[in-house]
C-alpha cells in the first residue's frame, strides 16, 4: 500500500512537472502556440514517450494548465477579498482586472481552450475542465457579490465580461514575432498592440459602473 502511495504521490509530481515546464515556456516563448511537448519534457526531465503517461496530448496538457489556472484565479480572488465588505462597482472592477490580469498564461489559455482545446480531448476530460472550471467561476462571483454591493447578477456580467475581454486583449497585445515586426515597419497598424494591464482595467471599470447604473 505504501508503495502504491509513492507511485501516486510520484505521479501527481510529474505532471505537476509538466505543468510547470509548460507554464514556464509559453511565458519565455510569448505565448502557448509555440510550446512543444518536445520542450516541455526536456524542460521537465522527462523523456518525449514519457508524458503519454500524464497527457494523451499537448490539448490535453494545455487544458489542464487552463483548469489549473481557474483555480490559481479562486484563490487569487479569494485572498484580495479577505474580511473586505462593502465594495463598489468600481473597486470590484479593479480586484477582477489586477487578478486575472496577473496570470499572463491563463489569460492566453482562454482564447485557445473556446477555440479549440476543449474539443480536441475526450469527452470525460472535458467534462471534468467543464465542472471544475465551472465550480471555481461559481466560487468567485460568490466571494465577489459576499464582498460588494453589486448583486450577484452584475457579478455574474462582470465576470463573462472579463473573460472575453481579457481573452481577447492579451492576444491583441502580444502579437506573433512577424506581427511584431510588421508593427515596426508601420507603426499607424501598431495601435492594435494594445497595453494589456491598463485596457482592461478601464474596460472593467466602465463596465461594472454601467450595469449598476443600468439595473438602478
Amino acid at each position: 500500500m505504501r508503495e502504491r502511495a509513492r507511485s501516486v504521490e510520484d505521479k501527481a509530481q510529474r505532471s505537476e512537472d509538466l505543468l510547470s515546464a509548460a507554464e514556464e515556456l509559453a511565458l519565455e516563448l510569448g505565448g502557448v502556440r509555440f510550446v512543444t511537448i518536445a520542450a516541455v519534457t526536456e524542460r521537465a526531465g522527462l523523456h518525449r514517450t514519457g508524458v503519454r503517461r500524464y497527457y494523451a496530448s499537448k490539448e490535453e496538457l494545455l487544458l489542464e494548465l487552463a483548469e489549473r489556472g481557474w483555480g490559481q484565479w479562486r484563490d487569487l480572488v479569494m485572498a484580495v477579498l479577505e474580511d473586505q465588505h462593502g465594495l463598489g462597482p468600481e473597486q470590484v472592477a479593479l480586484v477582477v482586472a489586477e487578478t486575472i490580469a496577473s496570470l499572463s498564461v491563463f489569460c492566453d489559455l482562454l482564447s485557445h481552450t473556446a477555440m479549440s482545446l476543449e474539443g480536441d480531448v475526450d469527452i470525460e476530460r472535458a467534462r471534468r475542465y467543464k465542472t471544475n472550471a465551472t465550480a471555481a467561476h461559481h466560487e468567485i462571483a460568490r466571494a465577489l457579490t459576499q464582498a460588494s454591493s453589486m448583486s450577484g447578477d452584475q457579478i455574474d456580467g462582470l465576470i463573462t465580461v472579463a473573460l472575453t475581454v481579457a481573452a481577447g486583449l492579451w492576444q491583441v497585445a502580444h502579437p506573433t514575432p512577424s506581427l511584431a515586426k510588421l508593427y515596426k515597419q508601420v507603426p499607424n497598424w501598431g495601435h492594435a498592440a494594445l497595453d494589456f494591464r491598463p485596457r482592461l482595467r478601464q474596460l472593467l471599470r466602465a463596465t461594472a459602473v454601467g450595469l449598476v447604473a443600468i439595473q438602478a
